[in-house]
């Protein structure tokens, strides 16, 4: 099946220089379509595989991040059972609810600054990757800068983050930034 477009210009031309002036297009609609799904099968193992990547390498996902916990010393800490999870959590927030965590597709990580003399302290995780039987953990420290006006109370920042199940046996922690 063909489509035909035709451009017959305009009435004030002569004729000679309307058949040199008309266009014609031929489209085969066969074709079109066959390429159109040329296309559409190349794109898609594209489309797949790019899904594929950033499902490995989307972010930590965040349980809880904040400026008071009750943990004083600055540590890292991984949790890869409901055990530790639970120990840990008892810890940094005794008499709170404990967030859920399916630890047979994820594992807790958990970053804490220790006590601080003023607001204005942070920390955050911002990638694990785990390589040749070892996860590396990447995390920030910002503090208030100097001179800036900050609320004068003792805090205590932290970040707790929850990632894919890792099997590494081996941590290492880089503050990064």
């Amino acid at each position: 099946m063909s489509i035909r477009i035709r451009h017959e210009g305009t009435k004030a031309r002569s004729r000679s220089s309307q058949s040199l002036e008309g266009l014609r297009l031929n489209i085969d609609l066969r074709a079109f379509v066959a390429s159109w799904r040329l296309c559409v099968l190349m794109l898609v193992p594209l489309i797949l595989v790019v899904n594929s990547v950033s499902a490995q390498t989307q972010g930590p996902r965040t349980i809880e991040k904040g400026e008071q916990s009750n943990i004083a010393d600055a540590t890292q800490v991984v949790a890869r059972t409901e055990a530790e999870w639970t120990r840990l959590w008892q810890q940094h927030a005794p008499g709170r609810p404990r967030p859920a965590i399916d630890f047979s597709k994820e594992t807790v990580i958990g970053v804490f600054m220790g006590s601080r003399p003023n607001a204005g302290f942070s920390t955050a995780v911002v990638s694990a990757t785990e390589g040749g039987g070892a996860l590396i953990v990447r995390f920030t420290e910002t503090r208030p800068a100097r001179g800036a006006p900050t609320a004068q109370v003792i805090t205590f920042p932290y970040h707790l983050v929850a990632i894919p199940k890792v099997t590494a046996t081996s941590v290492k922690f880089e503050k990064v930034g």
